[in-house]
């Protein structure tokens, strides 16, 4: 009995060091080392890639960020701020009955076919107001010219880029809204246009939050 008891203990105690050893080296020793390796190898990136502006972090260049207006009273949308340049749709959830209130908190894509009759009609309001929300006094906005990445959504919902093609129909639109040359506008947007990565990989793409940035500062220059 003595014996059977005295096992039990050594069993019991044999189980409590590897928890307390596997819950220092995985739960303590293990994160601080990955922690410390990424802040001295890549700390923007360990940190979400924040970007600052005006001494203070104003979002990340991975994530997409929204430039609207103030709600209005009665309105369920907001009507995107036409002086700034504008991302790719929010929808990538469509009708989100889960979390209707902060509907980018969760990410994906609409998972509809192409034929499905909502996202006809979404993609097909969207066109529309793309051309509307572009064309100015002295430029026209063609059905033809808007890009897929200006009437839907990424597949996480959150993508921070757009293609050149559509920062580049909007090139008149800021200008009018801002008093500034359609010259000193696209010079911005070839600034911040990114190549295809290592020469190859993916798309050229402009950066939305960055793009503004610059945008903003011009403005406060000028």
């Amino acid at each position: 009995m003595n014996n059977s008891v005295t096992n039990t203990a050594r069993l019991l105690w044999a189980g409590l060091r590897a928890l307390l050893v596997l819950t220092l080296v995985t739960g303590v020793v293990y994160p601080l080392v990955v922690t410390g390796i990424a802040q001295g190898v890549f700390p923007g990136r360990a940190n979400g890639s924040e970007i600052e502006a005006d001494g203070r972090v104003v979002g990340s260049s991975l994530i997409g960020q929204a430039y609207d207006l103030p709600l209005k009273k009665g309105q369920e949308t907001p009507e995107p701020d036409l002086k700034w340049f504008q991302g790719r749709p929010r929808n990538g959830l469509g009708v989100n009955s889960v979390n209707t209130r902060y509907q980018l908190i969760l990410s994906g894509a609409t998972n509809r076919s192409a034929d499905d009759k909502d996202l006809i009609d979404w993609v097909t309001a969207a066109k529309a107001a793309v051309v509307e929300d572009n064309s100015t006094a002295d430029y026209r906005v063609s059905p033809s010219d808007v890009p897929a990445d200006a009437v839907t959504s990424s597949g996480s919902g959150l993508d921070p880029d757009i293609s050149p093609q559509y920062a580049d129909i909007q090139v008149h639109r800021i200008a009018e809204r801002n008093g500034l040359s359609v010259a000193q506008v696209r010079k911005l947007v070839d600034e911040h246009t990114d190549g295809r990565t290592l020469g190859f990989l993916g798309e050229p793409r402009v950066n939305v939050l960055e793009l503004n940035l610059a945008l903003k500062g011009l403005l406060t220059k000028g």
